[in-house]
């Protein structure tokens, strides 16, 4: 008896090592392209509006909430308008804002609302080339992705 049921459970579990992981729950593969495809679109948005010059257009990928978290060089700003008001601080000329690369897109759909994203950034700016990674938590609020979470990190 004992044998018969060890041939029994052994396929299956054999079999279970080797399965994909479950689609997040409410998410199927064609759902999970296209909120990938519109995620990316967001990102490619803010690095236009960064190139050219536009830090408001920029910070419509953002949560315009008092709830929104950005870390960046070991500080936290707390809320929408303490990030923009950060940004329009650090990056007052355009040459400091220089041309603003991202790459290497990791998109995780987790369900139909709610994803991380991580990438790599650069700006080349003159004389310097600063660049690291960050990590994004987005929501789907009123049908359009938006951060509510960033952690940027520098390489340098």
């Amino acid at each position: 008896m004992r044998s018969a049921l060890i041939a029994f459970v052994m396929p299956l579990a054999i079999s279970a090592c080797g399965t994909v992981p479950a689609q997040p729950a409410g998410v199927s593969v064609a759902l999970e392209v296209q909120e990938e495809a519109a995620i990316t679109a967001m990102l490619e948005a803010q690095d236009a509006a960064w190139n050219r010059g536009d830090i408001p257009a920029f910070m419509d990928g953002y949560w315009k909430s008092p709830d929104l978290r950005f870390a960046s060089g070991g500080n936290i700003a707390r809320g929408w308008d303490a990030t923009l008001q950060r940004y329009e601080t650090r990056y007052d000329t355009p040459e400091k804002m220089g041309t603003l690369v991202t790459s290497d897109y990791e998109i995780e759909i987790l369900s139909p609302d709610a994803a991380i994203a991580h990438g790599h950034w650069m700006l080349e700016v003159e004389g310097d080339n600063p660049s690291g990674l960050y990590t994004l938590v987005l929501r789907k609020i009123d049908g359009g992705w938006v951060i509510i979470s960033d952690t940027t990190t520098s390489a340098d």
